[in-house]
């Protein structure tokens, strides 16, 4: 299927490694040009390197998305070298603290930073850009961890069933312009160097009880079988689907504590 992304514009935030990364390949193997960020200079231009296999345009931008303007800063500077925007895919996320005894009120605002309000952040500065093409799409990479509680760490869940929320409201908003908003919601995954492979090879027996318990094809999903979601998504194909919360996660359904 022709996606019609040749020469397109998306940038990602969070494009470096694990799944930001993959969906930028996916994008690039699509023949759109790129704009990625990350906070680590180095794993960022290698990222830029290893995308540029493709053929296309590929910017490498260091930003944290917690620090002021340095989103708003990613988003125009990577617009203004590339030339336009057609889609943007807000990845980065993560948490800070653990249970509610022993977590900080600092804990929760950057959770929330990392991921509500870098979303917020991104689409707000897309904005101008995304009139001047005649429209576009933002992604938002929540989580199944929005659905459903989940053992512990509720700022992180709470900020995934925000950001579910935000698209919603975004599609309503965003729509006059032409930009549709959704949100790909990936259940475990996989990926070197990520959190479930330190728990493989940590604990090997405890996570084949896992896989074998959650998930109806014994395995967790792949980076590349959420970018495949994310980028469609993102794409003029899927230009009925807005305000979406899509869930990834091969019918697990529910998220898990370690």
């Amino acid at each position: 299927m022709d996606l019609h992304l040749k020469d397109k514009v998306a940038l990602i935030t969070g494009g470096s490694r694990g799944i930001g990364k993959c969906i930028a390949d996916c994008f690039a193997a699509e023949g759109a040009d790129l704009g990625i960020c990350a906070r680590d200079s180095e794993v960022l231009n290698q990222a830029v390197t290893d995308l540029q296999k493709h053929g296309t345009t590929v910017i490498g931008i260091p930003t944290d998305v917690t620090e002021s303007g340095a989103t708003e800063a990613f988003v125009n500077g990577a617009v203004e070298q590339l030339g336009r925007l057609d889609a943007l895919v807000c990845n980065v996320g993560g948490r800070e603290g653990e249970g509610l005894e022993d977590s900080t009120d600092e804990d929760w605002m950057r959770t929330f930073d990392l991921n509500l309000f870098h979303a917020v952040r991104a689409s707000r500065a897309s904005i101008p850009h995304f009139r001047k093409s005649g429209g576009g799409s933002i992604t938002i990479i929540s989580s199944i961890s929005g659905w459903k509680p989940a053992p512990s760490r509720a700022q992180y869940g709470a900020t995934k069933a925000a950001e579910m929320f935000l698209a919603g409201a975004f599609a309503w908003e965003l729509g006059e312009i032409g930009v549709r908003v959704n949100t790909v919601c990936p259940g475990s995954t996989m990926f070197e160097g990520g959190a479930w492979d330190r728990f493989r090879n940590d604990n090997p027996e405890g996570y084949e009880r896992f896989a074998d318990r959650e998930f109806p094809t014994k395995r967790l999903g792949t980076p590349e079988e959420i970018a495949d979601a994310t980028v469609f998504l993102a794409s003029d194909r899927a230009s009925w689907v807005n305000g979406a919360s899509i869930p990834v996660d091969g019918a697990q359904g529910r998220p898990n504590a370690f």
